[in-house]
């Protein structure tokens, strides 16, 4: 058994751990807050881009020559770009690395894809392992602003359009609610039949209700002019919506991290409170043991 000492100095240990656990746990409950309700506020405009989109594309016939809704033939494997959106601090969990998991676990091979990081813990994760990384937008995580997807989609765009990759998608975090938040991996160029996945649900079961022959989508000015503005205009909502999301995720993911951590903390100092008893116990009755010994001996 150990010592009295030993068991006051880790159970007052883990106490300061739980009080930091605690304040953490307030601090992500005070930022989830104002995290949900923006992603709250901002989820209806990405949706109705997301159906006016989509919607324009399936009334385009098929005969859109228009190169974002095109793929692009290669003679050997296509290069992929992934914007990887994780946080910039840890103790929220398996929240990082589940994002990282959706690049390691799924056709993403190190020697033809590029990482475009937002979010320090899946750029190191991602830069151990051997991935290319190009730019580092670490920083937008901290307080996500339209202009910062803006500036990353013209970074992503350009590389698509030089043909340094063939295929874009994004890897985030979905906020359903404060407990529960979904991996999600989307892809957003070019917009195919495959972005069917990234259509919310209500979206999704909306149009299966509207079957049957609908008219073709006339365009003014042309068919590509048209789609060549809309297009990245989406993938750029599509970017700050996902950022979004994904802070509201981070303080969420933390927030049951810490009230977890919590939780374990008090067990094991009621635990510990129990073995210093035992063993302040034994000591007292070790003491009363040898001095009725002693008393004993003299007589």
């Amino acid at each position: 058994m150990a010592s009295m000492r030993d068991i006051k100095r880790r159970r007052d240990s883990i106490q300061s751990t739980s009080q930091i656990t605690k304040a953490m746990k307030l601090v992500s409950t005070v930022k989830l807050q104002k995290a949900k309700g923006h992603a709250e506020e901002t989820k209806p405009y990405f949706n109705k881009m997301y159906e006016t989109v989509s919607g324009m594309l399936a009334r385009s016939g098929g005969s859109s020559q228009n190169p974002y809704a095109k793929a692009r033939e290669t003679d050997g494997p296509k290069k992929k770009g992934v914007i990887l959106i994780t946080s910039n601090r840890g103790l929220a969990g398996g929240y990082n690395s589940n994002v990282v998991k959706l690049v390691t676990q799924g056709d993403f091979d190190r020697e033809n894809t590029v990482i475009y990081p937002v979010g320090r813990k899946g750029l190191e994760s991602l830069q151990r392992l051997g991935y290319r990384i190009s730019g580092d937008y670490s920083e937008v995580i901290n307080k996500p602003l339209f202009g910062d997807a803006v500036s990353i989609g013209k970074t992503v765009s350009s590389a698509w359009e030089s043909g340094e990759i063939d295929e874009v998608y994004l890897a985030y975090t979905v906020f359903k609610n404060t407990v529960t938040q979904i991996p999600t991996l989307i892809k957003i160029l070019p917009f195919d039949e495959e972005n069917e996945e990234a259509a919310p649900a209500e979206e999704t079961s909306r149009r299966g209700e509207e079957e049957g022959p609908v008219a073709l989508m006339n365009y003014e000015p042309e068919e590509e002019d048209t789609l060549g503005y809309i297009i990245p205009l989406y993938m750029n909502s599509l970017i700050f919506g996902a950022l979004v999301e994904a802070v509201a995720s981070e303080n969420g993911a933390r927030m049951q991290a810490m009230d977890n951590a919590t939780s374990n903390a008090e067990e094991m100092i009621d635990s510990l409170g129990l073995q210093y008893n035992r063993a302040r116990q034994a000591a007292i009755t070790q003491e009363l043991t040898e001095i009725v010994a002693g008393a004993s001996a003299i007589e």
